[in-house]
């Protein structure tokens, strides 16, 4: 027996507003189709606040379970209100003019083409055959090409493009999937292609580099088999050894390139279509594409025009196109950015900043409004976690659990991001990136502005890190408003209880390479405990000797000579440091008091074993060293007495004397360092636990990117019966450090006066 209401016998009229992630996604022509269905009359129509309908008729229950129940596939919403009304006998029903106001909705993130605009790509009978620019209410891009909402083509770069005749027809008629799609074009009236898709396909096919404009900015493009393409790409790119990415063509081609778990293939196939963190296939990519590493970054095509490329290289000889062939075509997919500068958005800019690197620069005329990289996942314990968010997921709000102020936290130094909140919602900016270069300091002021147009507020306050010298530290005591300068490692636990909605009190592990401490030392291995806004440091690792400053990140020799003077075996430097003509008297001066410089991180830690093992002595780019040593982890053991644990002090000075002094091989002593490492944690942890009386322990910093270390602790910890928690939204690392920020400096305790 149906519990649904009986349709009432008289015409009723409410007004029902829709919020969250309605407009762009097909809400007001699904709303048409529901009123249709259910004979009602009123309207629809987009505004600053989301949606609003008002509907009259006999079955308005009917009408608003279907609202929610059979929603448009991108929608996202988070709350309907619904308010009795006088009927008015209206006969129609209409989709009206947007209005604009102070904006309380959303849009969504840009989307991979759907099933039926790539079968339309195909179909020699379509008017969308071949046209690299076919999207639907279901796909496309929305984010990336929006200036402010309410979120209508004029606000949008496809403003630029009058609509056909047979494209306003589609965007006018109820009953097509592109009913108020704004980008909706085709090559009649839309963008176009700077050059044919055969002449791309050929420059690839011949082991040329190609600049590819997308979505989000530019790609450069080669064939990820081609040992030359790709070592020229490196020498071009002034990229010796960080990791390239590489595109296939769906998730029929991952098996061919990588041994992925089914969770990393459904993770690379979602909407969003990031990178994700796959075991590499030996033998099958360029030597030269992911060099000492074992996992490789793959993604999917999620343009038209990626399918068209694939298509037509397969066609051509690259590889059968065949996605079942056992030699599919496989693309270096990696961002248009010379080292260290943002991505490549427009034709000028490309053509200054790629003319040395490309062969081939292939454009569009529609405009990129904000650039937005790819994002990197991995599968940790069984489910996603992002490393870089941006392109697919970005502006979707993290939920908060309470209102507050509006708030700007501008990041880190280092893979910084943005948060601006927004009564209950923080909004997370895509990945921006190093603030070494003015380039990116404009980026960041760039999607601050465009960020604050989306979300629609102007912020109250601002939150920064402790750090005087960061360069965002230094943009946010720039603006002028209150601030709120929050200890970085803290600000990392903030940030996983927030988009974990765990409420503090709890406990944290916040594991990363640096952080100004409240002593005015390097932090990056502490456990901490958070009670709202106030906190307390329960223990760190170790200090180490940090010889050189800054200097040590980028030379872990540096590290490893530190340790050998800590632990009186300055004797074995000639040994393990021939090369190095500075690292004895380095050593002397420090076994002299003469560099007093300490650390507790752990990220300096991972540097200081890989340059012990001999691994990395100067690394080429952040985190080198540390991915090198977890590549070599393949079966983590536990060193017995590797570790000691007094007044919430851990060293693990035993285990360093035992990798020097029985000149342990680099993968023993890779997979010994990371099982007592976890080991030494988890007894941190219990120790914290049993201080504090709390049992979840939130895990944060960049050190949790390492999957070793993440699934390993999360197991230990879970096996002695406290509840870790990961970050899974945003990044551990300091990319999501600003949603920290931005939780803990709306309180008013933390304001500067």
């Amino acid at each position: 027996m149906s519990l649904r209401a009986t349709p009432s016998l008289m015409p009723e009229r409410r007004r029902i507003r829709v919020s969250g992630a309605v407009q762009g996604v097909g809400m007001r022509p699904h709303v048409h189709r529901l009123a249709t269905r259910f004979q009602l009359s009123g309207f629809v129509r987009n505004g600053a606040d989301g949606v609003t309908i008002e509907v009259e008729g006999r079955d308005l229950d009917g009408f608003l379970a279907a609202l929610t129940a059979e929603a448009p596939p991108l929608a996202r919403i988070d709350a309907i209100s619904v308010e009795p009304l006088a009927a008015t006998g209206d006969s129609a029903f209409r989709i009206t003019e947007s209005l604009a106001g102070p904006t309380t909705t959303r849009i969504v993130a840009d989307a991979a083409t759907c099933p039926a605009c790539l079968a339309e790509l195909f179909d020699p009978e379509s008017r969308f055959f071949s046209y690299p620019f076919v999207n639907c209410t279901h796909c496309g891009p929305r984010y990336t090409i929006t200036r402010a909402l309410p979120y209508d083509r004029r606000q949008t770069s496809m403003a630029a493009f009058p609509m056909c005749e047979a494209c306003a027809a589609d965007y006018t008629d109820v009953t097509d999937r592109r009913f108020h799609a704004e980008p909706v074009a085709c090559p009649a009236c839309g963008p176009r292609l700077s050059h044919p898709i055969s002449e791309i396909a050929a420059a690839i096919h011949a082991g040329q580099i190609v600049a590819l404009k997308g979505i989000g900015g530019f790609h450069l493009v080669c064939d990820a088999r081609n040992e030359s393409a790709v070592a020229t790409l490196r020498h071009r790119k002034a990229r010796e050894y960080k990791p390239f990415a590489v595109m296939v063509e769906n998730r029929a081609s991952i098996p061919h390139v990588a041994d992925a778990a089914p969770e990393e293939i459904a993770l690379a196939a979602t909407v969003a279509r990031p990178i994700v963190l796959m075991q590499a296939r030996p033998g099958v990519l360029a030597p030269s594409l992911s060099p000492n590493l074992t996992r490789v970054g793959v993604m999917l095509a999620y343009a038209p025009l990626h399918h068209l490329l694939f298509a037509e290289l397969g066609r051509t000889g690259i590889a059968g196109h065949d996605p079942e062939a056992s030699n599919p075509v496989i693309l270096v997919a990696t961002s248009a950015n010379p080292g260290g500068e943002p991505l490549v958005i427009d034709d000028d800019d490309a053509a200054r900043r790629l003319g040395d690197i490309a062969d081939l620069l292939v454009s569009h005329n529609r405009d990129i409004v904000a650039r937005s990289d790819d994002s990197v996942a991995q599968v940790i314990s069984g489910a996603p976690s992002l490393l870089r968010r941006a392109r697919g997921y970005v502006p979707e709000p993290i939920e908060l659990a309470e209102d507050g102020p509006v708030t700007l936290a501008v990041g880190a130094h280092l893979k910084n991001t943005v948060t601006l909140t927004r009564g209950r919602e923080a909004f997370v900016s895509q990945h921006i990136g190093d603030l070494d270069s003015a380039e990116t300091v404009r980026y960041f002021r760039e999607v601050i502005d465009h960020l604050t147009a989306i979300v629609g507020v102007r912020p109250e306050r601002i939150a920064c890190d402790l750090h005087p010298d960061y360069r965002s530290t230094q943009l946010a005591e720039s603006f002028g408003l209150p601030l709120c300068r929050i200890q970085h490692h803290i600000a990392h636990i903030a940030a996983i209880s927030a988009e974990n909605h765990v409420s503090p009190p709890l406990l944290g592990l916040a594991l990363d390479g640096h952080g100004l401490g409240t002593d005015g030392t390097a932090w990056g291995g502490e456990a901490l405990l958070l009670q709202g806004t106030s906190w307390q440091r329960l223990g760190h690792l170790a200090p180490m000797p940090l010889p050189g400053g800054d200097r040590a990140a980028r030379e872990p020799w540096r590290m490893a000579v530190g340790l050998l003077a800590d632990l009186g075996l300055t004797s074995e430097i000639p040994r393990l440091f021939p090369a190095i003509p500075l690292a004895e008297p380095l050593a002397k001066r420090l076994v002299a008091g003469q560099d007093p410089t300490r650390t507790t991180s752990l990220g300096r830690l991972f540097d200081a074993v890989s340059g012990l093992l001999g691994l990395k002595q100067v690394q080429d780019y952040e985190g080198q060293a540390a991915m090198e040593l977890e590549a070599l982890a393949d079966a983590p053991e536990i060193l017995a007495g590797g570790w000691s644990l007094e007044g919430g002090v851990l060293s693990f000075a035993p285990l360093l004397h035992h990798l020097v002094a029985n000149r342990i091989d680099p993968r023993t002593g890779a997979n010994l360092f990371h099982g007592t490492l976890i080991d030494g944690l988890t007894a941190l942890s219990l120790e914290i636990s049993r201080l504090s009386g709390l049992d979840t322990v939130a895990l944060g910093g960049g050190c949790l990117m390492n999957r070793t270390l993440a699934e390993g602790l999360a197991r230990r910890l879970t096996n002695d019966n406290l509840k870790p928690v990961l970050a899974r939204k945003l990044p551990p690392n300091d990319g999501g450090l600003s949603l920290g920020q931005a939780v803990l400096a709306r309180s008013e305790q933390l304001l500067e006066t």
